[in-house]
């Protein structure tokens, strides 16, 4: 088996203690985890920080009465606590980089929560701010808005705050969703991501705004199931036209480009015709700039993790990611400098050969699409098993230039860049597009980060990794690389808890690995009832 060089950390790390202190239910409550001076007080601050941005939010009347009317805003007052999950046992330039990136995130979707209602018909219903904003799939690159002035014509992805977001900080956050939707007829085995999406719509728990809408068909047949069942609410109820991006599933073919672009050209006119703003090429070619610097960026930071000493790792640089590359996508100029700032930590952090723990005894690459109420789970992995999780799979995604200087030929450029972005996006860009995006690059991204292991996540309800379940396996071991199956139901922390999805990497790590923990008392963790 490919085997790579134990690295132990060169200097103890400040105030050093089990994370067990820290794990668990109600004991966020009691106290804080003690980091040494310098990084506990850090850490106080970024707790006073988050609590300030809520402070900040709640305080406008109609974001109070938004509290009121939507179940799921109760997920928010978990937000400081469930913070805490992704900062376990870091120290440095880690702590650093974790608060930076999920910091700003939490902000984001803060603002996302204060546009929704600012224009809901039921709360804050300013109407002539609704009649410019433009609804956009969860799911989707917001690219086709890149033309579009943000503070015009905003996009309102509201479905994060009410599923995606809320998942993260509140594990239970979407089983009455799924329970409801399930109860009018739709199928328990689909995708819980869609599905509670669907329930929320099913459930009149959603913000009524927009001028327009746009779909796309993302990644699976329970995405379009979803879609379909929103697309009927907005358009028969409440007359919202919806648009669908359908972005051809075979994305390496290069005969599907065209078309693609094609199919953005309709989705911005469409736009145009509802909005009465007219796209813009000095907005478009501005915004190109900055999804280009976000990529040269996020090309550093994994071109670091290749090294002995990977710094930005685990859950909060893929949604951190997730966020800047299609949520964002080169409109907001903050994220430029939180880029900045974040690579220039993990560079200091590379220079001084910071570790998130006390041993790296393994590399490894997280392929699949991970739990979102367990999205602590690397973090853990590292702590407890010095397993390193270099990146994964949904963080892999372009990382070419896009055309940014304004030309004739390059506006023309810009449909098919943005149709590239499209069907290459962060949830379809390895599951559709066939059998080498899916399995072969796999294999180059090991071979690239030099790592050892693969952690599969197997998605109960995800059909395109399980059926390739046998030729996983099969080339790994030729490639005498360790791969440890971890299965879970995305959402749904019913199906698997969270220490039945930790039970099976300390059975892989036992038994087929022979090892024992760098740290046995969080081994076993009592968070079933946590956030």
């Amino acid at each position: 088996m490919k085997t790579v060089e134990k690295i132990v950390c060169p200097t103890p790390k400040a105030g050093e203690q089990s994370c067990s202190g820290i794990y668990g239910k109600g004991k966020v409550r009691k106290r804080r985890e003690w980091r040494g001076v310098k990084d506990t007080f850090y850490d106080y601050t970024r707790w006073l920080y988050l609590l300030g941005v809520i402070g900040k939010f709640i305080i406008k009347p109609r974001n109070i009465k938004g509290f009121f009317r939507y179940r799921w805003m109760m997920n928010y007052l978990f937000v400081p606590h469930g913070m805490d999950k992704f900062t376990i046992g870091l120290r440095d330039e880690a702590l650093r980089m974790t608060h930076i990136a999920m910091n700003y995130v939490i902000a984001d979707v803060t603002q996302a929560i204060d546009n929704c209602f600012r224009g809901d018909r039921r709360v804050g219903n300013d109407k002539a701010y609704s009649d410019r904003c433009v609804i956009t799939d969860e799911n989707s690159m917001t690219c086709f808005m890149m033309g579009f002035d943000p503070k015009v014509v905003p996009a309102i992805l509201r479905e994060v705050p009410t599923m995606f977001a809320g998942n993260i900080f509140n594990q239970f956050s979407v089983t009455h969703y799924l329970d409801v939707a399930q109860e009018h007829g739709l199928p328990g085995d689909v995708c819980p991501m869609p599905e509670a999406e669907a329930g929320i719509s099913i459930d009149d728990d959603f913000c009524v705004l927009g001028c327009c809408a746009v779909q796309n068909n993302t990644t699976c047949d329970g995405s379009l199931m979803g879609n379909g069942i929103i697309a009927k609410r907005l358009e028969r109820e409440y007359g919202i036209p919806t648009f669908q991006l359908a972005a051809p599933l075979r994305h390496k073919e290069d005969d599907v480009l065209e078309y693609a672009a094609q199919n953005i050209k309709d989705a911005i006119a469409f736009i145009e015709k509802h909005t009465g703003v007219a796209w813009s090429w000095d907005t478009y070619f501005a915004a190109a700039k900055r999804v280009n610097d976000a990529t040269r960026k996020r090309v550093a930071q994994l071109e670091i993790n290749c090294t002995n000493y990977p710094q930005f790792v685990g859950a909060v640089f893929s949604l951190y990611n997730d966020t800047n590359y299609m949520g964002n996508c080169g409109r907001n100029e903050e994220f430029c400098r939180k880029d900045k700032k974040l690579l220039a930590l993990a560079e200091r952090g590379l220079a001084a050969k910071h570790m998130m723990a006390r041993e790296y005894r393994h590399r490894c690459i997280v392929w699949g699409v991970q739990p979102q109420y367990l999205i602590d789970m690397l973090y853990w992995l590292v702590q407890c098993w010095g397993v390193v999780p270099l990146t994964d799979m949904l963080s892999m995604v372009n990382t070419d230039m896009i055309a940014e200087e304004d030309t004739p030929e390059n506006r023309e450029q810009a449909y098919r860049d943005m149709a590239m972005l499209n069907m290459e996006m962060i949830m379809r860009n390895h599951t559709h597009g066939g059998y080498k995006v899916l399995v072969d690059e796999l294999w180059e991204i090991c071979e690239k980060m030099n790592a050892d292991m693969v952690m599969m996540w197997e998605h109960m309800s995800c059909k395109a990794l399980t059926g390739m379940h046998g030729m996983f396996e099969e080339q790994a071991r030729e490639r005498g690389i360790h791969i440890m199956w971890v299965s879970h139901d995305l959402c749904d922390p019913r199906v698997f808890t969270r220490q039945a999805i930790r039970d099976q990497v300390n059975l892989y790590m036992r038994t087929v690995m022979r090892e024992e923990p760098l740290d046995p008392a969080i081994e076993v963790i009592d968070d079933n009832e946590a956030w």
